[in-house]
């Protein structure tokens, strides 16, 4: 049965992560999004656009996080990344970083120095993931997904490709590994192609646009840009594409608990976000120079 579209929007005023990243916030700040779309928490999209060369450094600095995971998607530009359990690395376009701050972690993200060098476009999604209680305090982890491990499926009648990065798609699975059933795929549609999705009616799930224009389950002609945030009164999900189109879909279970969040951390009650607060004051995240 196909799911009704409930809801077709665009993000928040675009604002400056850092000096970096210059992002439009999908959700929590829509209204009743801290739950419609978990386990995913937020959603920041810094849409295709050109940074001068520069010898500055750009992103944003250390700062901490606890309670979920951090979920960044290159499409164009690059990313690099240190956290205070020792990881590093760069994200390169087609790559995902999948972080999981657990108990708690410091990090920060920056322009890659050649790219910021050279300049060019930055085109990026980061995502948090929300951890069930009982997996809030589990250990800092970093999955590096690379180009290589993110296979990709190309579709039948020459209607494009599918990139699994969690989840699954036909016999496809991702390289994510994760907490609660995710369902994260990268998307580029054809001209006049049709797919088809399929989620279990209990999970939430949604489309963002990023390039070109699609119709799904009986909708106007949706442009890059807006967020289809579908019902959960089916299992299918149609998109048809009049152009090329990149598409990221969303689905997940949504965990059905107390939800309370300050700034970078995501718990279950005020405590455990009091706690939290006084943890990194305490320096129990560890070290990390900027």
């Amino acid at each position: 049965m196909k799911r009704t579209v409930e809801r077709i929007f665009r993000g928040a005023p675009e604002h400056w992560v850092g000096n970096g990243f210059h992002v439009s916030n999908y959700f929590p700040s829509a209204t009743d999004f801290e739950k419609r779309m978990s386990p995913f928490f937020l959603l920041d999209y810094q849409k295709p656009e050109n940074y001068s060369p520069t010898t500055r450094r750009r992103g944003v600095g250390t700062h901490p996080h606890r309670g979920f995971e951090t979920v960044t998607i290159a499409y164009q530009g690059s990313i690099a990344h240190h956290d205070s359990a020792g990881n590093g690395g760069i994200i390169y376009p087609g790559e995902v970083q999948w972080m999981t701050a657990g108990g708690g972690i410091l990090h920060n993200e920056y322009h890659e120095e050649n790219f910021s060098k050279t300049g060019g476009i930055m085109h990026m999604i980061q995502i948090w993931v929300n951890l069930p209680k009982k997996r809030k305090t589990t250990a800092p982890k970093y999955q590096p997904l690379t180009g290589k491990e993110i296979r990709e499926l190309l579709l039948p009648e020459d209607a494009g490709k599918i990139r699994v990065i969690s989840g699954s798609y036909e016999n496809l699975q991702g390289p994510a590994l994760t907490f609660t059933p995710v369902q994260m795929l990268d998307i580029r549609l054809n001209p006049n192609a049709r797919l088809r999705l399929t989620a279990p009616k209990d999970f939430n799930a949604a489309l963002l646009v990023l390039e070109g224009s699609i119709k799904t389950n009986g909708s106007r002609e949706i442009s890059a840009g807006e967020f289809i945030l579908f019902k959960n009164d089916g299992d299918e999900i149609f998109a048809e594409s009049s152009e090329p189109s990149t598409l990221l879909f969303l689905s997940g279970a949504p965990i059905e608990e107390p939800l309370v969040h300050y700034g970078p951390f995501v718990m279950n009650s005020v405590d455990e976000i009091n706690q939290a607060i006084e943890d990194f004051n305490n320096g129990k995240f560890g070290y990390l120079a900027d």
